[in-house]
């Protein structure tokens, strides 16, 4: 069910990358799905390995290098599906920011929640006593 909520978030996405960012398009609904399916199988296997090999780069830009491997991979899902062109990078860039704020927007709202902190009360607790001498130990 997670993957099919992953995909219904990124073809929001690239349907309003494709009608907000100039040099964006598509021809049919089946390009759209196709770039859906594919820039899902490019997020899954390529964007880790570009993750750990441009690490240094996403640390010095304080996170700004991920968009450009956003953008990176939009370019590439353009160039391979016919029916569905980015006319550049810079178009690329415009559409994976597209992407990433309706998909962090969406998730915010819709998703499901990752983890959940919840705080009980408990009853104070004693502290064992010890009994002899009392000396400065440090347990470890």
């Amino acid at each position: 069910m997670r993957l099919v909520y992953t995909w219904i978030v990124l073809a929001v996405g690239v349907l309003a990358s494709a009608h907000l960012v100039p040099g964006i398009g598509y021809n049919s609904v089946g390009s759209l799905i196709v770039v859906v399916l594919l820039l899902s199988l490019l997020n899954a296997f390529l964007k880790p390995l570009l993750l750990i090999f441009t690490f240094p780069f996403i640390v010095l830009t304080l996170g700004i290098g991920v968009l450009f491997i956003n953008a990176f991979l939009f370019l590439i899902a353009g160039r391979l599906v016919d029916g569905f062109y980015v006319a550049g990078f810079g178009s690329a860039f415009f559409g994976g920011l597209i992407i990433s704020i309706l998909s962090m927007l969406m998730n915010s709202l819709l998703g499901p929640k990752k983890f959940q902190i919840s705080v009980q009360r408990t009853r104070k607790s004693s502290r064992p006593r010890f009994r002899g001498k009392d000396d400065d130990v440090i347990d470890i």
